[in-house]
């Protein structure tokens, strides 16, 4: 999975007052600087205003109309203050802007504070956050409060908005699949579809026996085939049974139907116990190849767990899988076990898992009646963790960082699985079990709570929590 190229427009904030040769410098300076990192940029031409920036209500009006122009290219305006700026301008020019508007001013320096040098974007910043506060207008904003475009920290900020634009932009009218009826032993993962709708989550559900039935139907086309081809690839499949990986190719490509049918994001499967007691397969090794493609895929039709896999999978660029809060480790009170069947992306595991049968429900279904869980081992490294309830129609979640760490784990551990190491875990699993979370946790690598806070909180209306 690799993330697109984000693409900014930039609006150069203007005050008449002070020096407008400062736009002709940021003008050459930051896009060029910007697509060196990678990022994709449009502004305005040149010559459409003074100096090329936004000062004038009317000057708004004009970059307003190219944003509406450019609607659906764009997926965050960079706002730079080279000068002063001015409040009334970029609220023209932004009021409607509909994407994640990131604020950054340009530092005075010492020796340059006479009037025709100097810049105070200081105070400027201060003026248009105050009054897009007044207009309600949705921002960004970072530390220092002014930062050289050549400073490691403007990077840093450019890094994280563009995760915040990347969760916005996809998180907006997004399709989520929930495959089978909520499991009834796990009250855990009830949620409230209109809630989410209400945030622009639409949850489109599908009966198990329309899962099975089509599964009878797809032997005979080559997208079955290339599913064979696909999962002797992707996992170690010594020992299993040619029928389980037929059954369980045949589930894959009726999952990628759907996927396609109905434009989905991401999805969420009852996953037991029918599928082994009629069908004989887990599905885990499925959702572990959906979430390294970029589907999010959640086991035990854990919807909200879904939303959150994908939001983190959008902040960090790479794929992120659904566990439990498995098992304490030791006596360590900042490290536990975390822990599934197998739903866990190649690209998240210390290398190829093994399929196996289901050592956990074969105490159920009996013994090889179950294969599809790809066991092995989380790789070790920095990592997000989230979750996310409905509770009368909010959105609340957490948020967390932590790393999983090289600790071992005992061969005959079931499932995959790793050691995390969280700090002040004890006062997590505390929010966790006081405030009505269920028994999963969202993962991906890498750390980017900064982003997810506010992409969720600051744009999307989510009620969210940092631990």
């Amino acid at each position: 999975m690799v993330a697109e190229k984000t693409t900014f427009a930039l609006l150069f904030g203007n005050r008449g007052m002070f020096p407008g040769h400062l736009m002709e410098e940021a003008r050459a300076e930051l896009p060029k600087l910007l697509e060196s990192w990678g990022y994709k940029t449009i502004c305005m031409d040149e010559d459409a205003t003074k100096f090329g920036g936004v000062e004038t209500p009317t000057e708004g009006k004009l970059f307003a109309q190219f944003l509406e122009d450019h609607k659906g290219e764009i997926d965050g305006v960079i706002l730079t203050l080279p000068n002063f700026g001015d409040e009334n301008g970029a609220v023209a020019a932004l009021k409607n802007a509909g994407v994640p508007i990131f604020v950054h001013a340009w530092p005075d320096d010492l020796d340059k504070m006479a009037p025709e040098l100097r810049r105070d974007a200081f105070c400027g910043k201060c003026s248009i956050t105050d009054v897009f506060w007044q207009n309600a207008i949705k921002f960004t904003i970072d530390k220092p409060w002014t930062v050289r475009i050549s400073d490691p920290r403007f990077k840093a900020s450019i890094e994280k908005f563009a995760s915040v634009c990347r969760v916005v932009g996809g998180m907006k009218d997004m399709v989520l699949g929930a495959l089978g009826a909520r499991t009834t032993a796990f009250k855990t993962v009830r949620f409230d579809e209109l809630a989410l709708q209400r945030h622009g989550v639409t949850v489109e559900t599908f009966d198990m026996s329309e899962v099975f039935a089509r599964m009878g139907t797809v032997s005979t086309r080559p997208e079955y085939t290339q599913m064979i081809t696909e999962l002797e690839g992707y996992a170690c499949w010594g020992g299993v049974p040619p029928e389980a990986m037929y059954k369980i190719a045949q589930l894959g490509t009726v999952l990628n139907d759907y996927i396609t049918e109905y434009s989905m994001d991401c999805l969420a499967l009852r996953c037991w116990v029918e599928m082994e007691q009629q069908l004989h397969i887990s599905p885990c090794v499925l959702l572990s190849m959906l979430n390294n493609r970029g589907i999010a895929a959640a086991c035990e039709v854990d919807v909200c767990n879904a939303v959150m896999m994908h939001a983190l999978q959008l902040a960090s660029g790479s794929p992120g899988t659904c566990l439990d809060w498995n098992n304490n480790y030791g006596d360590e009170d900042d490290k536990c076990i975390l822990f599934h069947c197998g739903p866990v992306p190649a690209s998240l595991m210390t290398g190829k898992g093994q399929i196996a049968d289901h050592a956990i429900l074969s105490n159920v279904v009996g013994k090889g009646n179950a294969y599809g869980c790809n066991v092995g081992r989380i790789k070790p490294g920095p990592m997000t963790f989230a979750s996310m309830l409905t509770d009368a129609g909010k959105l609340k979640c957490y948020i967390g960082e932590g790393q999983i760490t090289e600790d071992p784990i005992a061969d005959d551990f079931f499932g995959c699985a790793g050691v995390a190491e969280i700090p002040n875990l004890q006062d997590v699993m505390l929010h966790v079990g006081r405030n009505g979370f269920r028994h999963h946790v969202s993962v991906t690598a890498g750390h980017t709570k900064a982003a997810m806070v506010e992409a969720l909180g600051n744009y999307l209306g989510y009620e969210v929590t940092e631990l």
